[in-house]
């Protein structure tokens, strides 16, 4: 049984092998983007002097001048000195973001936010720099292989009866084969329980019937529910009144606030979406909102992008989900840990490669 499952172990690891070095090894690069592209982008910031902030239809009209002939999906204000972001996007066509201060409504940058390095780096993660249609899947079913991989791992690391248990730390005095060994079998050991997190909420995203099932699962039989805005009775005359008045409303219920998002309707009476996050740094905490367009009556929705104090267990397994994959649920400390261990599971397709040569090597 065991010579069975160290095969299994070996050539799913030799297929899977290279997919797992690039999503892992991007995937503990992008830990950091946030912090690196503060440090960096010296427009994602402003000298706050304490003037009033613009509305967000004055916000609107700054971007679209700047970026013309494009639609705006959000304009999104912080309570610290970041600039306010007017966000352009639609789906395979373009992502901009316009960086304004929110004091004097000038504009810092316009940026494509789908091109430099850390976007770059996003793609390989995602896609492994394929065409979407054909990298998601790809990337998918290698997480869901590399889970299994982990798991036979597990069933073969684990010692058997009557042998002395000396896994759990490195030999001293060793050749380089079986130092080589040491760092795929104790390393692969300790990250573990990391490598199954990274793998379930990778899959959550990256299969609708596992991202279906697990949310099943941990609400006892609940059914997903996709994301939608609810529709609006009436049409408003103004939509950018309308986001002013949702804006100041949010801001007064939520003094507290972080960051505060308002998004524009998707379709002809489609709601006024907005959102507040309470956290810097994670989204989990972050209260959904939607509209009618002239009432401003606050609209009930039944799937998880929703009130905070509505989740229910399996709602908060499905907020938590991007924070607990990037390490920042747990701060810049979180972040730290994801790198390392980044990079640690980047390594297991290598030493274990170099193990199966240097076994074959020996049979020669």
């Amino acid at each position: 049984m065991i010579k069975t499952l160290k095969k299994i172990h070996l050539w799913l690891g030799i297929i899977t092998g290279p997919f797992v070095f690039i999503i892992a090894l991007t995937g503990s690069i992008y830990a950091f983007q946030e912090e690196i592209q503060n440090l960096t982008q010296e427009f994602r910031f402003y000298e706050k002097k304490g003037a009033p902030q613009l509305r967000p239809s004055e916000l609107k009209k700054c971007a679209e001048k700047a970026n013309p002939g494009r639609l705006v999906h959000a304009v999104m204000n912080y309570s610290d000195n970041r600039a306010s972001q007017v966000i352009f996007y639609q789906y395979e066509n373009y992502y901009d973001i316009v960086y304004i201060n929110p004091e004097t409504g000038a504009v810092l940058k316009v940026q494509d936010a789908e091109s430099g390095f850390f976007p770059f780096i996003l793609k390989g993660h995602f896609y492994l720099w394929l065409p979407s249609d054909i990298g998601q899947p790809i990337v998918a079913t290698t997480t869901l292989i590399f889970l299994f991989v982990v798991l036979i791992g597990l069933i073969i690391w684990w010692p058997r009866k009557g042998k002395k248990i000396d896994r759990f730390k490195f030999k001293r005095n060793v050749s380089w084969k079986r130092r080589n060994f040491d760092l795929h079998s104790v390393l692969g050991f300790y990250v573990l329980i990391f490598s199954i997190i990274f793998s379930i909420t990778g899959l959550v995203w990256g299969f609708e019937w596992f991202r279906n099932s697990y949310y099943s699962v941990s609400s006892l039989g609940e059914k997903y529910v996709q994301y939608y805005e609810p529709q609006s009775n009436e049409i408003a005359d103004s939509i950018s009144v309308q986001l002013d008045k949702v804006y100041y409303r949010l801001s007064v219920q939520n003094p507290s606030f972080y960051s505060i998002e308002v998004h524009p309707p998707e379709t002809v009476k489609g709601s006024i979406a907005a959102n507040v996050n309470y956290s810097k740094g994670t989204y989990w905490k972050t209260d959904y909102y939607y509209f009618d367009q002239v009432s401003l009556k606050d609209l009930p929705v039944n799937h998880y992008w929703s009130k905070l104090k509505k989740a229910s267990t399996a709602d908060l397994l499905m907020r938590v989900n991007y924070d607990v994959h990037t390490g920042s649920i747990l701060g810049f400390p979180g972040k730290i840990l994801a790198f390392l261990l980044g990079l640690v599971i980047a390594s297991l397709p290598v030493t274990g490669f170099l193990f199966y040569l240097g076994r074959k090597k020996k049979e020669r």
